[in-house]
């Protein structure tokens, strides 16, 4: 029944980091530089992230912008051929911290948050007292107010969270792991 209960718990935290990972179409993009697209032209146009990063644009050896001086270049007439400017900011890459495992009575406990930049955006336990059926009952609760991405933790962007009744143990375990995976990660 625990190791139901663990592969569902692990199910559903893997699908939701999935969700925050993958955000809006083109999200994932921050991490990964996507692929040159051709221009009118028949040059490679540079991705607009390059631009706003302040990285070089590549430019093709058919396109005007890729012959001539560093003088020539700059001064080309050909508009195809520069980059395009873009208003977008920078995404934010996210990033994963883990705070250590904290042990009381009840079991051992562990958090791991997810950051998009500064901010946190998930909180994920990763162990959580399971030995009796009421200290499953009690892991639930904490794991259910403090943890995912609508979750106090996130809501709070801190590990200034409010003691679940009945589990102020594992309430006080979640909090310092937290603590310290948000140390870690600053």
């Amino acid at each position: 029944m625990r190791r139901a209960l663990l592969a569902i718990t692990g199910l559903a935290a893997g699908t939701t980091a999935l969700v925050v990972l993958k955000g809006s179409p083109g999200a994932s993009q921050a991490a990964h530089e996507p692929p040159a697209a051709a221009s009118p032209a028949g040059g490679v146009t540079p991705p607009a992230d390059r631009a706003t990063l302040g990285a070089k644009p590549r430019a093709s050896a058919t396109t005007p912008a890729a012959t001539g001086t560093p003088s020539a270049r700059a001064t080309s007439a050909r508009p195809t051929s520069a980059p395009r400017a873009t208003t977008a900011a920078p995404r934010a890459t996210t990033r994963r911290v883990t705070g250590p495992v904290v042990e009381n009575e009840y079991g051992n406990v562990q958090v791991q948050i997810v950051l998009a930049g500064t901010r946190i955006v998930d909180a994920v336990a990763l162990e959580l007292p399971q030995e009796t059926a009421q200290s499953d009952r009690r892991s639930d609760q904490v794991d259910g107010r403090y943890s995912g991405t609508s979750g106090q933790v996130v809501q709070r962007q801190s590990a200034e969270v409010d003691t679940v009744s009945g589990a102020t143990a594992t309430s006080e375990s979640y909090r310092r792991s937290l603590q310290a995976a948000i140390d870690r990660a600053r």
